[in-house]
């Protein structure tokens, strides 16, 4: 993926391009099936989608401890390798070079600093953990999409902070925070052996998934919005 070595998944739209681009994040549990499909339904979608294996094939057990500080320090490899895709797409024939980032859980908190720190056209962002002093670090941010849980323990009150951060900063959002609603409800994701059980009580995981149609309908909404607009 351009001068970097990097595995990923490509997901290419049915047709003639060019198309706009979209950087998908994984979660946690890293580049699995579950977040090809993502890519899928993007391209699906008229996307340009490419999901960087940030773990560069190693185990997510092995790699997510370092990758979610990488995150919340806002730099390092990971980091380096969201800009090395973005990049890629961009400079591909049959991309028009306006390029998005969508990320999920773990992807969502990168997704969010990225906004600001790369030359993303837009960014959707879903259960995101919000970056240190978040008015200075999404200052200068494109606009964002973002969704949030109620019923997330882990992210209480991340949806209203988000929304005040971004409109101090005077970026174009749309924040929404649905109500019994749990973490990962825009995918199909489940946690592995005895982690299950943990992460409903821990995360509310399962619960409000009946909301996802809405979460992605925002998403395509405000990404046609933004990313397709030199297109149409």
């Amino acid at each position: 993926m351009g001068d970097q070595e990097l595995p990923g998944y490509l997901a290419v739209p049915e047709g003639e391009g060019p198309w706009p681009g979209v950087v998908v994040v994984f979660e946690a549990l890293g580049a699995t099936g579950d977040m090809r499909a993502q890519a899928d339904r993007f391209a699906a979608n008229g996307y340009l989608a490419v999901l960087p294996d940030l773990y560069n094939g190693a185990p997510w057990v092995r790699c997510v401890t370092k990758a979610m500080r990488e995150m919340r320090a806002g730099r390092g490899a990971a980091y380096d390798h969201i800009e090395a895709a973005r990049a890629w797409l961009a400079g591909r024939d049959d991309c028009t070079g306006d390029v998005g980032v969508c990320g999920f859980c773990m992807g969502g908190g990168f997704a969010l600093v990225a906004a600001a720190k790369y030359d993303f056209t837009a960014a959707a962002v879903n259960y995101g953990m919000l970056p240190r002093r978040p008015e200075e670090a999404l200052r200068g941010a494109c606009p964002i999409v973002a969704s949030y849980g109620a019923a997330d323990p882990s992210l209480r009150g991340a949806a209203g902070k988000l929304e005040r951060a971004l409109s101090e900063s005077d970026v174009a959002h749309d924040v929404k925070e649905y109500p019994a609603t749990g973490h990962s409800f825009m995918t199909e994701s489940a946690l592995p052996g005895p982690l299950g059980p943990v992460a409903k009580i821990a995360f509310g995981m399962g619960r409000g998934r009946e909301n996802a149609p809405d979460g992605w309908r925002r998403i395509f909404d405000f990404f046609d919005g933004h990313l397709k607009k030199s297109t149409t």
